[in-house]
């Protein structure tokens, strides 16, 4: 595997050096997409690595994703020339750092994640509950837009050498980028300790939704006086009056349409039938809508959000978020990625943009808990709890991001003071988790604190899958019911159910389903997992009615021409080492122990009793003995992440409950991972077809391991030298 890898390397090497003695001088089109889809695909892996690592090292992934950005980027290694690449993979594109054609995925990455972002805020649960929410988002927003305009105005001398004033672009930008909250990282922390339900934590979660809202609202204001300041020249508070309110006008017209046509727009929707049809249809009116925003004068983003937004009055929400998740798992990292490219770290180096960055980055933390937490002092909180609902709205992420890339590619915002955006996204998304931790330590948040006994229930499954199924069906259930199931952290799963009181934390920790709510709901949450199992239940009943798995079974082992080592190559996956001719074994129960044994010589394998665990699981179910005498007894894990296997023999033959009846002799023992990808279906398959009855009778003859792999695998034994990566791999 390694071989190929290099040779194709080096392959791609050698077309890059006979291509760059062939080039012509002209950049045609052609050429153009060919540097740009090099460039995605090297983003893309950039990114990835970007995010597991900083996973890895437990801060948000999206922080990987745009350090891997500025590292490849044409401010640092993007522009050292390459074979066939005069100036770079990612040269410097003039004024703006990156090629056009790149930054066009930006763009409709942006609209993506806005879309998706509309169609996750519930206005129904904003309308519910927007008392105390409303209140500390806007006491967020304002304190955010004015201490980052303010510092704009009052250090723009220190900074650029001349003097702004409020309303000039760029400081109307600072402050525009401070306001918008990401909350997905305060719902991590709130849902890890079990606070999700608690006071602070819906005034937090309900404060965000507003906080969204009035951030778009304050983007599209900022967008029309920097319009009407441009067409006249000078500050025209008539004229930008009414070009904000215009602005607004447009706004809110066009969110009320959506809401009231919400209903229309489903229908309109659901005529294109298949649910990929609806998703792309729903993404196709998000451009369009963004595209007649844009050139209205407001931005892209306000109109994919708003098209977000009336659909998730549909019922085609879930749909069209579950098709579109790959785009959105193509772009969005693509689209942090570049957002790093555009920052010019040399240009942050300077001592006065440094010390311009960490002032507004620490400003637009105090803004936050000040602005979100000062209003809390009278609704009932305490300085902890107000504390603790600023510190939840600190993160700043994707809106934030978005915003500064606007005020870039229109040339608002020079490239520092991008950089500078960046930086405070970075420091407000690492410095609020341990925050957080911190003062949900401490004692209670409230003036007057009603004794409340909370309630913890959790849901134990014994597969991801059934706990995916059972989520999905628990959530609609409380749907159906009149409750609002509010998605707020997609990747982990958290939701937050409520209706009137009734306030239920919704999560999912690998295989089980944690509830949180307090003692009195208790019941309502029993009664619903009640009625899920049945429904569940009743559905496996019928399931097993048209299945004849014994039959099905059978089918494995009937005639069929030996699969080819093209398709499928057993040899990476069975080793001499692995197997065993002489099985001591008497019965099922010590013929399945000691393959088990067998099975975990495999360095590989850490935990011999988890591979137990799914080995008898499997076998409890059905038996794994097939017919002419061969059992493949296999389960599936999380202890591995790659499929494994071992092969015993015992030539006189035990009763394994086999679906002939007679004596089993060969065994292929099979463990795979549970959630990763691994060829299980395929590895069983291609035994079953190797097996023949001539195959079985040289097994039943050979007294050598290295034969009978050779038997299995159709080809010679070739054991491997251990290279340089073998020791690496074994001494990490």
């Amino acid at each position: 595997m390694r071989k190929n890898v290099f040779i194709l390397i080096f392959l791609l090497l050698v077309i890059s050096f006979i291509s760059a003695s062939d080039k012509s001088q002209d950049a045609t089109m052609t050429h153009k997409m060919m540097i740009l889809v090099i460039q995605i695909g090297i983003i893309l892996f950039a990114a990835k690595a970007g995010n597991m690592l900083f996973e890895k090292i437990k801060l948000p992934g999206v922080l990987g994703e745009l350090t891997a950005g500025i590292i490849i980027g044409p401010y640092a290694l993007g522009s050292i020339p390459f074979i066939g690449f005069d100036h770079g993979i990612f040269p410097l594109n003039g004024s703006f750092p990156i090629a056009p054609e790149l930054y066009g995925f930006c763009a409709v990455a942006s609209i993506v994640l806005l879309f998706m972002v509309g169609m996750e805020t519930d206005i129904r649960q904003f309308l519910k509950y927007s008392v105390v929410g409303s209140i500390v988002g806007i006491g967020g927003v304002v304190f955010s837009f004015l201490f980052g305009d303010l510092l704009a105005v009052f250090m723009s001398s220190f900074i650029s050498g001349h003097s702004l004033n409020f309303f000039s672009p760029e400081a109307l930008f600072l402050g525009t980028i401070s306001t918008a909250t990401s909350v997905g990282i305060t719902a991590r922390i709130l849902s890890e300790k079990r606070k999700m339900d608690s006071p602070e934590g819906v005034t937090i979660l309900a404060g965000a939704v507003v906080d969204d809202v009035i951030g778009i609202i304050v983007l599209a204001v900022v967008l029309g006086i920097i319009t009407a300041s441009r067409s006249t020249g000078k500050i025209d508070w008539i004229h930008i009056g009414i070009i904000a309110a215009k602005t607004v006008t447009i706004w809110l017209l066009a969110t009320v349409s959506g809401i009231l046509l919400s209903s229309r727009i489903g229908s309109f929707l659901k005529f294109f039938k298949t649910r990929g049809s609806i998703a792309l249809m729903g993404f196709g009116m998000a451009l369009i809508i963004g595209g007649l925003f844009e050139e209205a004068g407001l931005a892209m983003i306000i109109g994919a959000y708003i098209c977000g937004l009336s659909i998730s009055r549909t019922d085609l929400t879930h749909v069209i978020r579950e098709k579109l998740h790959s785009i959105y798992d193509f772009l969005v990292p693509l689209f942090f990625c570049v957002m790093g490219m555009l920052v010019n770290f040399k240009a942050l180096t300077g001592y006065n943009i440094i010390i311009f960055g960490l002032i507004y980055s620490i400003l637009a933390v105090i803004a936050k808990v000040v602005g979100a937490g000062f209003p809390a002092l009278f609704f009932n909180f305490n300085a902890i709890g107000a504390l603790r609902i600023g510190a939840g709205m600190i993160p700043r992420g994707e809106v934030a991001l978005i915003v500064a890339g606007i005020g870039l590619a229109s040339g608002f915002l020079p490239g520092e003071i991008f950089g500078i955006a960046i930086l405070m996204t970075l420091i407000t998304t690492i410095i609020s988790p341990p925050l957080l931790v911190l003062l949900f330590n401490k004692k209670s948040g409230q003036i007057h604190e009603d004794k409340i006994e909370e309630s913890l229930v959790k849901l134990d499954f014994p597969s991801n899958e059934l706990a995916n199924m059972f989520l999905d069906k628990i959530v609609k259930q409380f749907e159906n019911e009149g409750f609002y199931a509010h998605l707020v952290d997609r990747d982990n799963f958290i939701y937050q159910i409520r209706k009137d009181r009734i306030i239920i934390s919704l999560s999912k920790e690998k295989n089980a389903i944690v509830f949180d709510t307090q003692k009195e709901h208790e019941k309502l949450i029993h009664t619903a997992i009640y009625l899920i199992s049945e429904d569940i239940e009743n559905t496996i009943r019928e399931l097993q009615h048209p299945i004849d798995k014994k039959t099905i079974a059978l089918k494995l082992q009937e005639s069929s021409p030996l699969i080819k080592k093209t398709v499928f190559d057993l040899s990476h996956y069975l080793k001499p080492d692995l197997i065993k001719l002489d099985l001591k074994g008497q019965n099922k129960k010590e013929i399945l122990d000691e393959l088990i044994d067998l099975v975990c010589k495999n360095p590989e394998i850490k935990d011999k009793s988890e591979i137990s665990n799914a080995i008898w699981k499997r076998e409890n179910q059905m038996s794994t003995g097939l017919q002419h005498g061969i059992a493949i007894p296999h389960g599936k894990t999380d202890t591995i992440d790659k499929l494994i296997s071992a092969i015993g023999v015992k030539k006189e033959g035990i009763d394994f409950d086999s679906l002939d009846g007679l004596s089993t002799k060969i065994f292929i023992i099979t463990l795979s991972p549970l959630t990763a990808p691994a060829p299980h279906v395929q590895f069983m398959s291609a035994v079953s077809q190797s097996l023949t009855e001539e195959n079985i009778n040289k097994i039943m003859k050979s007294n050598s391991k290295k034969e009978v792999y050779e038997i299995i695998t159709g080809e010679k034994y070739i054991k491997k030298k251990k290279s340089i990566f073998d020791y690496f791999k074994n001494n990490k």
